[in-house]
């Protein structure tokens, strides 16, 4: 389904993560999300659903929301979003007809089917998946949060405590 009067792809599209430690990969998914969707739904990760999946965001969800919001008001001026908290896997892109596609992480993407299962049962249309390919950091591994908190890289994927590829080679 095409948005009405922009010329993007779909009118609304749902993404989320945890967003701890705000990356480049955090980024290009937004980007993809924003180029695709009039409005995108954010979920975004609860500190209580975190800890059940066993992760451990070091900046609580407020701040995790605030810098989110910052991010998108700096980077898509005037753009409709919507962040809510999720509390569980299938949160307001799975609860909402409205919503047409998921934009996600390879990983986050197997959920779609069960999502679609979902959604099925409440009479909704299936939902698109647009698979969005991590972000590599420079020893070409991907940008995680956890590498960040593991002192690993740093949030645009640069090596931290030792040499780079780049720099060896050079």
């Amino acid at each position: 389904m095409r948005g009405a009067t922009s010329g993007r792809k779909y009118t609304r599209v749902a993404t989320g993560g945890t967003f701890d430690h705000f990356h480049a990969g955090h980024r290009h998914l937004l980007e993809r999300s924003f180029e695709l969707g009039d409005v995108v739904v954010i979920g975004l990760t609860s500190d209580e659903f975190a800890r059940k999946e066993g992760k451990v965001p070091q900046e609580p969800f407020g701040q995790r929301k605030a810098r989110l919001e910052a991010y998108i008001r700096k980077s898509f001026p005037g753009r409709r979003y919507i962040i809510a908290k999720l509390d569980d896997y299938f949160g307001p892109g799975i609860a909402s007809k409205d919503v047409e596609a998921l934009v996600a992480s390879p990983e986050t993407g197997k959920r779609v089917e069960l999502a679609n299962e979902l959604r099925a049962r409440k009479g909704f249309p299936r939902l698109e998946l647009v698979v969005v390919d991590w972000v590599f950091a420079e020893d070409g591994r991907p940008i995680s949060s956890s590498r960040i908190r593991n002192g690993e890289i740093d949030e645009d994927g640069r090596l931290i405590g030792g040499e780079s590829p780049a720099r060896r080679a050079g």
